[in-house]
């Protein structure tokens, strides 16, 4: 399978108009692709298109690229023209196992042997969407983080029947469109990211459960904690740091011990009607009036501010 050089990619499909698809059409169009993005149904066209406009706003911010432009965006609601003369597939259909089987099925019959398809999926491993599709082997997982057009991350893997050279191919066009993507050792499923966030997660919801703490507490003493230095070092580098001149091995040799203290409790609590009222209630409390628009604008704009930061050198 001889594959396409990444400056030969200029037409992107971008298949799924929910908030994940939409992401990613902004952000290809703001490195300057021709983008295709497919939608199911034609009446999702004005709030697809809600999503592409406030994303654009924040990248705006990140800097576009010199020929990016909204009006490199062509909708279609029929597959065959979605993929039609395209040189590389992003896909964010919902999490369905049985529907992303037949759309790769049907994919794998439209598109030539060297495009690559990758899959957006948080819920499901490579090597159960392509059991269907007549040419596994380019189908890869380019897993985002959410919001997609701003936060850098994507992990790669591929399923069992996928080539080396197309994971290797899709780490490079990543990286090439401004990407920090992640090549994954083998398959697993949430992957790397959503593990750790799951396992955070976890804890929250049984501190609101046992009365431990709100989600107001919790969402403080992250913003103002551990947050913060994560930005700049993430979770090990951080630990080596804090220990002065003798890094992990003091950590380790030091704190080893606490690890089987009782601080942590991964194992999901029961979602109870109760537990999901302090959760509702308590995140409505922190919003207030303000709606969901502006809370994700805002949002939006600080992660902006955090990215540029960090394109400093320190």
């Amino acid at each position: 399978m001889e594959l396409l050089k990444l400056s030969e990619v200029k037409t992107i499909s971008s298949i799924g108009g929910g908030p994940i698809g939409g992401g990613w059409t902004a952000f290809f169009l703001s490195k300057g692709f021709n983008v295709v993005s497919y939608l199911h149904d034609k009446n999702e066209e004005d709030v697809f298109m809600k999503i592409v406009n406030t994303a654009w706003k924040s990248l705006e911010k990140l800097g576009l690229a010199e020929n990016a432009s909204l009006k490199n965006l062509h909708i279609t609601s029929e597959l065959e023209k979605a993929l039609n003369g395209v040189h590389f597939v992003q896909e964010s259909a919902p999490e369905n196992l049985e529907l992303k089987q037949d759309l790769y099925s049907k994919m794998g019959r439209l598109l030539p042997n060297n495009i690559i398809i990758s899959s957006s999926t948080s819920g499901f491993m490579m090597s159960e969407i392509q059991t269907r599709c007549s040419t596994p082997e380019r189908t890869v997982i380019g897993h985002p983080f959410n919001p997609p057009y701003i936060l850098p991350l994507v992990e790669v893997v591929g399923g069992k029947k996928t080539s080396k050279s197309a994971v290797q191919w899709a780490f490079d066009f990543f990286k090439f469109s401004g990407k920090e993507p992640l090549i994954l050792k083998k398959e697993v499923p949430g992957f790397v990211a959503t593990r750790l966030q799951e396992a955070l997660w976890r804890e929250a919801l049984h501190m609101v459960d046992n009365g431990e703490a709100s989600p107001s507490d919790i969402d403080k003493a992250l913003i103002n904690g551990p947050a913060p230095r994560m930005v700049v070092q993430g979770q090990c580098m951080a630990f080596h740091v804090a220990c002065g001149e003798g890094g992990m091995a003091t950590n380790l040799d030091q704190f080893g011990p606490a690890l089987k203290w009782p601080w942590t409790r991964l194992q999901a609590p029961e979602l109870t009607t109760e537990l999901r009222d302090k959760m509702v209630n308590g995140c409505n409390e922190m919003a207030g009036d303000t709606n969901f628009e502006i809370l994700a604008s805002k949002r939006d704009e600080a992660i902006v501010s955090v990215l540029n930061a960090l394109k400093k050198k320190f």
